[in-house]
């Protein structure tokens, strides 16, 4: 087995670190829990050195034209095309989704970061009037500096792209760490990084386990701004570790997603959305439809009909053309699931299908649930009161969308929600007082480019994705210019 566990190190300064002084991090394949690579552990002092070659690199970087920093965003993505299968492989291995969902991560992550190289030539100040003669008023938009990106474990490729794109573009350096059970992703990412030309010290990648060397990253006043991607309360651990300095901030966190179904849905396209948007990734998406609230008046029909649909998801090695959903990423996370499932029939909950490892040899090691469905939910059991992260999903009775609505906006989180509906007047109701940053309306998960990914309440501050997602990257610098003789 030695052999075969391949070594990815982590890069600073344009540079390869060497493993040989340092511990590593053991990656594991989420299918059979096999250790196959290990990730150079940086230390504080790595850490260190990263911010100051960033904080260096910047300074050169954001003096560019923006269309010479893009050209570089398109020199990364053109070798990550030619690279396509190879990323996608290492997405199945790290992360336990399947590989027709890696290859989509992969294509992903060439347009978000396409996106915002498109988008470096069109960033847009302002010009005002002045209250006095012979004054000039304008705006300019300019970059952080040095960006600490802070990858969560579900799309470890992705959210790179997704935070590396607009900070390139917008003149900023960047320091990618990765989520400690997905790492390898972002170290060949570097190489392609390297490969380009990118100038040394704009981008750096670290991975560690050391508590104090993550804490840096965030403390540190060379730090200006920081992208998170992961829970609630990791965004709350990052503004208190940022508060000192007063660091920017675009956290992306958690969710809580209803989708709720009323009397008069189509309710075959509802069952459909409600399978794709619960079962795709293991239910490891931040906007996966969490929990479904259906009308009474349709339950029984709408229940019985997503029973027989999700029966048909075939679990399996997730290289396998046939297969529809692979492992989840973390044993821990699963633990966590399970307790919640168990408690949930505790309170009353029906388990009506799966709820536990599906029945084979195969699925004896690794991180294994079968696709699960829980009915006769009350609002405030286990399985609705925290987010799952996994292929669980309770069913609750409600009255109509009024009651569905009041559930949802008295949560602390609002990130996103479904809504299936033809009734015109609750489109329009549920836009004005939905308090969620997304909502699907008849329509599954998906995500385009030119979106705006947020969150409200406890759920975020800032965005990815789309102009506004660029803009995140800028500060707002105002010129008042006197030109009188």
């Amino acid at each position: 087995m030695k052999q075969d566990v391949k070594h990815y190190p982590c890069y600073i300064n344009g540079a390869w670190l060497d493993s040989a002084s340092r511990d590593v991090i053991e990656v594991q394949d989420p299918a059979t829990n096999d250790v196959f690579s290990t990730v150079t552990a940086c230390t504080v002092d790595d850490v260190q050195y990263a911010l100051e070659t960033s904080e260096k690199s910047q300074k050169s970087w954001g003096l560019l034209p923006a269309q010479t920093r893009a050209n570089y965003i398109y020199a990364i993505c053109d070798r990550l095309k030619a690279e396509r299968e190879h990323f996608a492989r290492l997405l199945v291995m790290e992360q336990g989704k399947t590989y027709p969902e890696a290859l989509g991560e992969v294509d992903d992550t060439i347009r978000y970061m396409s996106y915002s190289a498109e988008a470096a030539r069109r960033i847009q100040g302002a010009v005002f009037p002045s209250d006095n003669p012979n004054e000039r008023l304008t705006i300019h938009k300019v970059p952080y500096g040095v960006t600490v990106a802070l990858c969560a474990f579900n799309y470890p490729l992705a959210l790179i792209g997704r935070k590396l794109g607009p900070a390139l573009a917008t003149g900023n350096s960047i320091i990618l760490k990765p989520h400690e059970l997905t790492p390898v992703t972002a170290s060949e990412f570097c190489r392609l990084v390297h490969d380009a030309g990118v100038p040394k010290g704009v981008v750096n990648m670290v991975s560690t386990k050391n508590a104090q060397a993550a804490s840096l990253l965030v403390e540190s006043p060379i730090t200006k701004l920081i992208s998170l991607t992961g829970s609630t309360n990791a965004g709350r651990a990052m503004y208190r570790a940022a508060a000192d300095n007063i660091t920017g901030m675009i956290l992306e966190l958690g969710g809580k997603a209803p989708f709720i179904v009323c009397h008069d849905a189509d309710i075959d396209k509802a069952v459909e959305a409600a399978a794709i948007s619960r079962y795709a990734n293991c239910g490891q998406v931040c906007i996966c439809n969490e929990m479904v609230m259906v009308d009474e008046r349709i339950a029984d029909e709408f229940t019985e009909k997503l029973i027989k649909r999700v029966k048909q998801i075939q679990v399996g090695n997730p290289f396998d053309e046939s297969t529809h959903m692979g492992p989840n990423v973390s044993t821990l996370g699963l633990d966590r699931v399970n307790q919640l499932v168990q408690q949930n029939i505790a309170e009353g909950a029906e388990l009506v299908l799966g709820g536990g490892r599906p029945d084979g040899s195969q699925f004896e090691k690794g991180n294994w649930y079968a696709p699960t469905i829980l009915t006769n939910v009350k609002n405030g059991d286990a399985t609705t009161k925290h987010e799952l992260f996994a292929p669980v999903l309770p069913i609750m009775k409600v009255s109509g969308f009024d009651e569905a609505m009041a559930h949802s906006n008295a949560r602390e989180e609002g990130l996103s929600a479904y809504l299936f509906t033809n009734d015109y007047k609750i489109h329009q109701k549920a836009i004005d007082q939905l308090e969620v940053g997304t909502i699907f309306i008849n329509k599954q998960i998906v995500g385009y480019i030119q979106g705006y990914h947020s969150g409200h309440k406890t759920s975020g501050l800032g965005g990815e994705d789309g102009i506004y997602g660029v803009d995140e990257y800028l500060q707002k610098r105002t010129i008042y210019m006197d030109y009188s003789s």
